[in-house]
């Protein structure tokens, strides 16, 4: 079997650290099992681009239980977990492209294993394979079916393709599902962005400025958690809705320059590009500490960094000091990488049980709608964000109201008024 994993010796500690995170999704470990009753995958590859974690293994543990093939690699730099990349090749027969910490032609090259897989489904994470397809290997296009996306940036960068054109087969948006953004980006990304933060820095947090660049999902999960773990918090924005919802939510809203001036920490969760930037730089408080959980580290201008640093130097695991000129320090955390898994691991596994339910559920749809669907970015059907709902709710034993016949008719009615 093909795969390049850091050590597979790593394989029981992974496997171990599997099983820990399938207690905590039930939702996923049900479809699992469907999957391995119904197969809806026989005799397909799935060439998947995710972070390399628990959650993500069982992702694929359901998929292959479904009767797919599966190859998958890293979708960022520092976000593999070793063990768990030895695991899938040992114990689950999955080619396993994905080592922490690689340069960025290794990365790349980890990519062209996972398409060399022939895929008929893609599963991308950033869209760093559905790009690289298009761009360098469009024979492969002729033997897709569909994809799915899991996250803001890559959804983003597919509906530029689609706009331009470009996008030569589905793909369903399981970012944009409900029981994903909803969930996912506010409390995992939320809880594990502070996790990261801490377990880097040991840095504590009450009583000291938290900056949040984005409002969005994200960014609001950033902000509640800071908040709940003591800190005062300020949000940069470019909406004015987002940044309106910022302020009723309690936080100060000012432009990033300003902000500079009194943060303690930076976290930057926007998807674009150079959010902290020259401007910031000169206005930054000495110590400040600045970090990213957006899905590329090209929110902060890290190049302008270097060059304008006078010296530079590792203190701790992926905390990097910068001197500047006037003699101030800045802390960069995890190369302005996603610093929720770079430093952490990423989000808890009970969120992920929605989100990788999205995953599997969507993949399963495009199969049984492969004739219908056309080449573009496709909604998550509403009746498996429904579906997906009831699942959890049921696995949480919470139970909900259904409505009454004489309700629905009500709500169906425009003859019923005031009384």
């Amino acid at each position: 079997m093909n795969y390049d994993v850091l050590d597979v010796n790593l394989a029981a500690a992974g496997r171990d650290r599997i099983e820990w995170a399938a207690h905590d999704m039930p939702v996923l470990r049900e479809i699992g099992e469907r999957f391995a009753r119904e197969k809806p995958f026989a005799g397909i590859r799935v060439a998947a681009c995710m972070h390399v974690t628990t959650e993500t293994a069982n992702l694929v543990r359901a998929l292959k239980a479904g009767g797919a093939e599966v190859a998958l690699c890293a979708s960022n730099l520092l976000s593999t977990q070793d063990d768990v990349a030895a695991a899938l090749v040992t114990y689950y027969d999955v080619q396993v492209f994905a080592i922490k910490g690689v340069d960025t032609q290794t990365y790349y090259q980890h990519l062209d294993s996972v398409i060399a897989f022939q895929p008929h489904i893609t599963m991308d994470d950033g869209c760093d394979v559905v790009s690289r397809i298009h761009e360098d290997y469009p024979q492969v296009l002729e033997g897709i079916i569909g994809g799915t996306e899991e996250t803001t940036t890559g959804v983003i960068r597919l509906k530029a393709m689609a706009a331009d054109g470009a996008l030569k087969y589905p793909i369903v948006a399981v970012n944009d599902a409900n029981t994903k953004h909803m969930f996912d980006n506010r409390y995992g990304t939320g809880q594990s962005t502070i996790d990261g933060i801490v377990r880097a820095t040991n840095r504590l947090l009450a009583g000291r400025t938290v900056v949040v660049s984005g409002y969005g999902w994200c960014g609001k999960g950033a902000a509640m958690r800071a908040v709940g773990i003591g800190a005062n918090v300020v949000v940069c924005e470019v909406d004015p809705l987002m940044a309106l919802e910022a302020v009723m939510d309690g936080h100060r809203v000012m432009p990033a320059a300003e902000a500079a001036a009194v943060a303690d920490v930076w976290i930057t969760v926007t998807g674009n590009i150079n959010v902290i930037d020259k401007a910031m730089f000169a206005n930054l408080k000495d110590g400040a500490i600045i970090c990213n959980s957006g899905h590329f580290n090209v929110e902060i201008n890290i190049p302008w960094l270097r060059e304008n640093a006078v010296s530079t130097r590792v203190v701790k695991p992926l905390v990097e000091e910068f001197v500047l000129a006037d003699g101030r320090v800045i802390y960069l955390l995890a190369d302005g990488r996603l610093v929720n898994l770079a430093c952490a691991e990423g989000h808890p596994a009970s969120v992920m049980d929605m989100s990788f339910a999205n995953q599997a559920l969507a993949a399963e749809w495009l199969l049984a709608n492969r004739e219908s669907v056309q080449p573009g970015v496709i909604d998550m059907p509403r009746e498996i964000d429904d579906d997906i709902a009831r699942l959890k709710l049921a696995s949480m034993g919470v139970q909900i109201d259904v409505l009454t016949a004489e309700q629905e008719k009500y709500l169906s009615s425009w003859t019923e008024g005031t009384v």
